[in-house]
């Protein structure tokens, strides 16, 4: 769904699990997916196929700041 050039762009603006302990993230990329695809279809977020991962890895646990950047980005993106 995402070009390896909007990925890159995108990346920055996620948290990283760098440093931190305890478990790791999962891979960022499949759940900012997962994201695209349930906005593009309308699914609810237990019908997601099972490739974006398990439908508990909820973004709406994101921090407000972090989706707000991304938002940011995304509209700047844009043709």
């Amino acid at each position: 769904m995402l070009t390896d050039k909007q990925w890159e762009l995108l990346a920055l603006l996620l948290p990283s699990s760098d440093g931190l302990r305890g478990r790791k993230f999962r891979n960022n990329r499949v759940v900012v997916e997962g994201m695209l695809y349930r906005l593009r279809t309308g699914l609810p977020w237990r019908d997601l196929p099972s490739h974006f991962g398990p439908w508990k890895t909820d973004p709406r646990a994101a921090p407000v700041a972090t989706l707000r950047r991304v938002q940011r980005a995304a509209c700047a993106c844009a043709p």
